[in-house]
């Protein structure tokens, strides 16, 4: 077991999900879908995923650290293998593609697919699909027709250049500056950006940068930014390439993990020959610009991407750790300290870890897809009705899947590394490599509190809260029409007493809106946390409800009972021993306890 990056990954709790709890078949049957795949075809495509990322994608995993990203003579190296497992992936339908092209798969498949590509390597790949698809929403017909052939077919990369320096979380104090020229939507960008993922690289021979600036005369903040097309290599009206545009890679981020991945500082414009193409229009009379809004759209699809990397992640470690569990001998059993030694699995404290885990990473996944679900009806369905309702789940869902999933995860897979002992410290063993590459799941796109005041600040709010209420009662309706449910009934309990103290959470919380909203902002992750926990409680009890009904058809002796039984009983692990914290979140957050405000700085 002594490897750095073993992959440990199956196909079985994605058909579960796809075949037996989502109802894939009314995604299949939508109009972009129904002339190419059924739900028969669905286990063929994940066991194809599974062998690519098994026999192409992990035999490099181990690159990403050892040879690792290299900076040398101003230019940015992957490490070789990484080439060729991307140009793998681009020749056989894996990588970047049309949306809008014929045979497209729905996102909720692409996204198992993924899983197994990231669990593999989760440092190969761009950010390419949200920059060409944020030229394809906001650009001209020649910028389409200019950028997004080659970004399709992954021969150009995409990136989105928001932070800066002085500029992270609070990317309104960006000081890149625009300036228009004698050419309509054409300007000069100035400026530096740092943190930017595959801000430079040999994948591709153009890298397509998505870039936020600020246009003389706008306004200050995040209202007065605008959004650019700057490609490192300027492109002529026909798509050919043309000459360097004053791009240059200043360095390369020596990270904690996901060393494979490139992470660069640019500057734009060092010499005045920078050029940068505006989307949309520029800053009305009040100074007020459209770049934040647009960009909006490739953060939030990057934010739910984050939250499901953070759960591979974590799901890589807890495979590793029960393997290691099974193998690994230490100790007698409780019951008879001078019997035999037996695997650490028949220890109750690690089988305890190794349950957290399992149980807690199916709810995070439950999240993930339905969410995934929700945005393949809200972009392909035919129904307006149905589109709009998705849309506005998928509104509540993100800052959720995104936060709790990648905050969970660190905790996750430090119970991974707890498993292994002393070993899992050690990075000859992949659960250490595991969390230096997740922690940064909980940073990336929007620090996760940004995500919880998102939550808190801005979906409870909308359309005067009848989004978020009305999501709310969905949830309730759900646990009210299941109480008693055969094999669950004191799981369904359990929940009803949880969304009766959520209830009272989001009526402190808006009343603290009023009364003080630095108290909202100090509960703020909290209250995302609960609000995850209880909705992940129904999602993964929805799913014990099926394997309850699948156990009562097969018999014991079914190769696939084992499995079932794992969702009933994580199901009931779950609800009995995560949701509860709901109820105590409640009684924290309304006692308003206000020590974080009032402690004196000097006092740290």
């Amino acid at each position: 077991m002594a490897s750095k990056s073993n992959f440990v990954y199956s196909t079985r709790e994605h058909k579960f999900i796809l075949k037996e709890w989502l109802d894939t078949q009314h995604i299949l049957d939508l109009p972009k879908f129904r002339d190419y795949y059924s739900l028969d075809d669905v286990d063929s495509i994940l066991e194809q995923a599974l062998k690519v990322a098994k026999e192409v994608l992990a035999p490099t995993n181990d690159d990403g650290e050892g040879i690792g990203v290299r900076f040398e003579n101003g230019k940015v190296m992957v490490p070789p293998s990484f080439k060729k497992a991307y140009d793998f992936l681009q020749e056989n339908g894996w990588g970047m593609h049309d949306p809008d092209s014929e045979g497209v798969l729905p996102r909720v498949i692409r996204a198992a697919c993924g899983e197994y590509f990231t669990g593999a390597n989760n440092t190969i790949g761009l950010l390419t699909e949200g920059a060409a698809k944020l030229i394809a929403t906001y650009g001209r017909e020649q910028d389409k027709r200019r950028y997004l052939p080659k970004m399709y077919k992954g021969q150009w990369g995409g990136t989105m250049c928001l932070t800066e320096t002085g500029a992270g979380s609070d990317v309104g104090a960006s000081v890149t500056k625009a300036f228009a020229t004698d050419v309509p939507q054409v300007y000069k960008i100035k400026g530096i950006k740092n943190f930017i993922t595959g801000g430079d690289h040999d994948y591709t021979e153009n890298n397509i940068h998505l870039l936020l600036a600020r246009i003389e005369g706008a306004t200050s903040g995040t209202r007065g930014l605008s959004l650019f097309i700057v490609p490192k290599i300027w492109v002529g009206e026909d798509g050919s390439l043309g000459e360097p545009n004053d791009v240059v890679t200043m360095g390369i981020e020596h990270k904690m993990g996901i060393k494979g991945s490139v992470t660069a500082m640019l500057n734009f414009g060092d010499n005045d020959g920078c050029r940068g193409i505006l989307l949309g229009n520029p800053p009305n009379e009040k100074g007020v610009a459209e770049g934040i809004a647009q960009m909006f759209q490739m953060m939030n699809s990057a934010r739910h991407t984050v939250g499901q990397l953070a759960m591979v992640l974590a799901t890589v470690a807890y495979n590793n750790a029960v393997a290691y569990a099974k193998e690994r001998v230490q100790g007698a059993p409780i019951t008879n300290p001078r019997g035999d030694r037996v695997p650490i699995i028949k220890h109750e404290d690690v089988r305890r870890m190794l349950i957290n885990q399992k149980a807690t990473l199916e709810a995070m996944r439950a999240l993930i897809f339905k969410n995934w679900y929700y945005i393949d009806l809200a972009n392909e369905s035919d129904d307006p009705v149905e589109r709009e309702t998705a849309s506005r789940y998928v509104q509540v869902l993100n800052p959720l899947g995104k936060a709790y999933c990648s905050d969970m995860a660190w905790t996750l897979i430090a119970d991974a590394i707890q498993v292994y002992g002393g070993y899992g410290y050690c990075e000859e063993y992949p659960v250490a490599r595991m969390a230096r590459d997740s922690k940064i799941n909980s940073i990336w796109e929007g620090t996760n509190y940004i995500q919880a005041l998102d939550l808190v600040g801005r979906k409870w709010t909308l359309e005067k809260g009848t989004l978020f209420g009305n999501w709310l009662a969905e949830v309730g309706q759900y646990i009210d029409r299941n109480q008693g449910a055969a094999g669950l009934e004191k799981e369904f309990a359990m929940l009803r007493r949880a969304y009766d103290a959520y209830q009272e959470i989001y009526a402190t919380g808006m009343r603290y809106w009023q009364t003080d909203p630095r108290l909202v902002a100090t509960f703020a992750t909290r209250i995302l946390h609960s609000t995850a926990m209880m909705y992940c409680g129904c999602l993964i009890a929805d799913q014990a409800m099926i394997a309850i009904k699948k156990l009562s058809e097969l018999g014991e002796g079914h190769y696939d009972y084992p499995f079932y039984q794992g969702k009933v009983v994580s199901a009931r692990y779950y609800i009995r021993n995560v949701v509860p914290f709901v109820s105590t979140l409640a009684e924290i957050i309304a006692g308003g306890d206000t020590s974080v405000l009032d402690f004196p700085e000097e006092a740290f």
